[in-house]
């Protein structure tokens, strides 16, 4: 048995008005194959062009080890030189990712390898993120915390990458005052005498390549496998739809915070809390 996904629809490139026509007012996901071939990124960024311009960074790792109570959001597991980083992608498979690494602060001169594309939405420009992975490695299947309209650019190798939208939130065993499902949950070979409750899931599926852009509407869970050495930037623009902005709000202004607060009281207990109300509360909508 297998996930209900389904292919990702694929274009050469697109308009601005048939990218909000077809994607962006249906809120469905398309990869963009050929949008970004005139950006100076597009020939040469990969990995040691980022060594060598950026090798003397120190930077934030982070591995698929489940979620401790003591850790604090979004802190790193370890950190490294970038230049050590990307010889340790080359030479061997390794968990360690780097995520949301600001292009604009850490690393200026690549701001001019880039420009912000037009697809009818504005875009946060003082938030280009990057992410790094090593063969195998993956992220939790997760959505953002503001449900933003994201556009995800990759560069070198490929890219699986897993796609649900809210609807699918009753079937994959989400954490409760989180933005995250269990993570003992293998999503490239998903047990569903375990999980049961992930046949009924209805998703999407791709593989990203070199100067590929995947968007990905507001809200949608992704769980993202490198299966070679790579790395993507995010740009985001923030959520439209009243439902997702609402949500955005309370994602940051309280579920954050109550969660904090109850690490801080409960500790370990609260984190076992949440990860067996999971199982229950999926139990109860099946």
């Amino acid at each position: 048995m297998q996930l209900q996904l389904q292919n990702i629809p694929r274009v050469k490139t697109i308009s601005k008005n048939e990218f909000i026509t077809q994607y962006f007012k249906p809120q469905k996901p398309v990869v963009i194959e050929n949008f970004i071939s005139h950006w100076p990124a597009y020939k040469k960024w990969n990995l040691e062009y980022i060594k060598t311009i950026a090798g003397d960074k120190e930077v934030p790792l982070y591995d698929d080890r489940p979620v401790d109570f003591k850790d604090g959001f979004n802190q790193p597991h370890a950190k490294m030189k970038m230049r050590d980083y990307i010889d340790l992608l080359k030479r061997e498979p390794t968990k360690f990712r780097i995520f949301l690494w600001n292009v604009l602060k850490e690393v200026p001169q690549l701001q001019k390898d880039y420009s912000f594309p037009d697809f009818g939405l504005k875009l946060m420009k003082g938030l280009p993120m990057l992410f790094f992975g090593g063969t195998n490695s993956h992220t939790f299947m997760h959505y953002d915390i503001d449900l933003a309209n994201i556009f995800h650019f990759h560069f070198e190798g490929k890219k699986q990458c897993v796609l649900f939208n809210q609807k699918q939130n009753k079937y994959l065993y989400k954490i409760p005052h989180s933005l995250i499902v269990r993570e003992d949950i293998d999503f490239s070979n998903p047990d569903f005498k375990k999980w049961p409750a992930l046949q009924y899931a209805k998703g999407y599926v791709t593989e990203l390549n070199h100067g590929e852009v995947l968007y990905m509407p507001e809200g949608y869970w992704h769980y993202m496998k490198y299966l070679s050495p790579g790395f993507s930037m995010s740009l985001r623009a923030i959520a439209r739809r009243p439902k997702h902005l609402a949500k955005a709000i309370y994602n940051i202004a309280i579920m954050r915070f109550i969660d904090y607060t109850m690490r801080r009281l409960k500790g370990q207990q609260w984190i076992d809390w949440k990860n067996a109300k999971a199982i229950t509360n999926t139990n109860k909508a099946l």
